[in-house]
């Protein structure tokens, strides 16, 4: 009865954990990309169409699972409602993510009802959970795929999950490559049912590609690498990837290359699964297999200078792991251990999270909203065009159609960043003449052409700054808004009939 009891430990603390994090709702801190995919997702609603303006295809989203799920919420709560229980939903996937990661490294069921709670609160983690983005429902697949596929040996698991993992993000073949190099070496054979899955993954994510889109890969990347791909030297490429290593390999983001709780904590993650790795125990076969993942994909990701925060939460809380395990099966001190991990670590980063949740989330669902929401008022038509970026809250609020810089939601603007790469929002907007132009510059400056040309044809409609929304009827949360004031400064501009 006692052990049946305890069994229950990280199924509560799995419970705990969401009920702990519906807290960070508060701060209507939700990513600016969940948007795009909550646009397509409604789209798709709208006009049977995966796309983001009207009956148009594109492959908008990064991920075309996530876009599925996020229309059936649609669906079933309507789009007013749906937000809150998709976010829930997120968070607790993620979270049943990390009961399955227990289930394969620790044995204690304290012990992993502590792991559960202790990597559910990390930075990462919160975001994962709370952003309304893919990565709770890829991480609860790539965990199922290891507890349920390689721990359990379920053999229709390793056939259809990397189907579905490939489906939700197509750079997830570092992760299913490296599971099946880990488990070649270690078992020096082939699971040829697994190399099925994985081909079979590949295929079915390129051919929905080819025959819904007419494109091998989504939009999204197409669109990144045609506007931000550059020429480095090779001392250009060094400096670049250490400014990035600072940012993104830690959970804590400092400005500047060099960040000192990175180091310290990454050596300590790489010693203490060092001193893992020697007890030759079972689970170092999944633990190899995660550690190597949370390497690979930060050194590539780095090196392409992918400049985006959540490629790196999952390889983050990967390397973490070592860290905990080591933690909560020490002999003797564990309680000191544990505390010191507590109070200089663990609560430092909660808290750490929790200001820059809400200090993000009023620059974003406070500020940045209202663009969106102003515009739906005064705007009823909603076949007129915006030229803006980012292409999330503002498309999303005012129910605009839209073209983004970056290309991302409209594949005409590509075509002129390939024609003039350094003229090409000027002639975008000489060429489609939109309604409104939404930009962080004053159009106006200037004694060019291109200035010229926008105070002729537009006019300004509205000015947007961040400063005007610091203030809160509560000091603590003024206080932090000033603290970290979140946002840019738009100027919205009007076409003159």
């Amino acid at each position: 009865m006692s052990e049946t009891k305890n069994s229950r430990f990280p199924i509560y603390a799995v419970i705990f954990t969401v009920l702990f994090k519906l807290l960070f709702l508060l701060t209507h801190y939700i990513q600016e990309d969940a948007f795009i995919t909550w646009r397509v997702a409604q789209n798709l609603l709208d006009y049977g169409v995966i796309g983001f303006n009207g009956d148009t295809k594109i492959s908008a989203s990064t991920t075309h699972l996530y876009v599925f799920v996020s229309y059936i919420f649609n669906f079933v709560f309507g789009k007013e409602n749906f937000i809150e229980p998709l976010l829930i939903f997120n968070s607790l996937l993620f979270t049943i993510g990390t009961l399955f990661l227990s289930h394969l490294v620790l044995k204690n069921p304290w012990h992993k009802a502590i792991f559960i709670f202790l990597i559910g609160i990390l930075p990462p983690s919160i975001k994962i959970s709370i952003l309304g983005m893919e990565y709770g429902l890829l991480f609860f697949l790539e965990m199922s795929l290891l507890y349920y596929g390689f721990y359990k040996g379920k053999k229709w698991v390793l056939a259809l999950l990397p189907v579905l993992i490939m489906f939700t993000r197509i750079d997830t073949v570092i992760f299913l490559g490296i599971v099946f190099l880990v488990d070649l070496f270690w078992n020096k054979k082939i699971r040829w049912i697994y190399v099925f899955g994985g081909i079979w993954g590949v295929l079915f994510t390129v051919a929905f590609n080819w025959f819904y889109f007419g494109e091998l890969v989504n939009n999204t990347i197409t669109a990144k690498k045609l506007l931000y791909e550059q020429s480095f030297t090779l001392q250009q490429h060094i400096s670049y990837f250490f400014v990035s290593f600072g940012n993104f390999w830690g959970m804590l983001k400092v400005p500047g290359n060099f960040n000192p709780v990175t180091v310290v904590v990454l050596i300590f993650e790489v010693l203490c699964f060092i001193y893992l790795i020697r007890q030759r125990n079972n689970r170092n076969y999944f633990l190899w297999m995660i550690f190597i993942f949370g390497w690979v994909k930060q050194i590539l990701f780095i090196s392409q200078k992918s400049l985006f925060d959540w490629y790196y939460w999952v390889p983050q809380l990967l390397l973490f792991v070592p860290v905990l395990i080591f933690i909560l099966e020490q002999k003797e001190k564990r309680n000191l251990w544990l505390s010191l991990l507590t109070i200089f670590y663990i609560v430092p980063m909660l808290a750490f999270q929790t200001i820059h949740a809400i200090a993000t989330g009023n620059g974003e669902w406070n500020y940045r909203r209202t663009i969106g929401v102003f515009l739906n008022q005064y705007e009823k038509d909603k076949n007129q065009w915006i030229l803006l970026e980012p292409a999330g809250y503002v498309p999303y609020f005012s129910g605009l159609k839209t073209i983004d810089e970056v290309g991302l939601v409209d594949k005409q603007i590509q075509e002129e960043i390939k024609k003039d790469k350094v003229n090409y929002w000027i002639n975008t907007v000489k060429t489609r003449k939109p309604k409104y132009l939404l930009s962080y510059k004053n159009l106006y400056e200037g004694n060019d052409a291109n200035a010229l040309y926008y105070q002729t044809h537009y006019k300004l409609l509205k000015e947007f700054r961040v400063k005007d929304h610091l203030k809160s009827d509560h000091k603590i949360l003024e206080k932090i808004y000033k603290l970290k004031p979140s946002g840019t400064d738009y100027n919205l501009y009007i076409k003159v009939e």
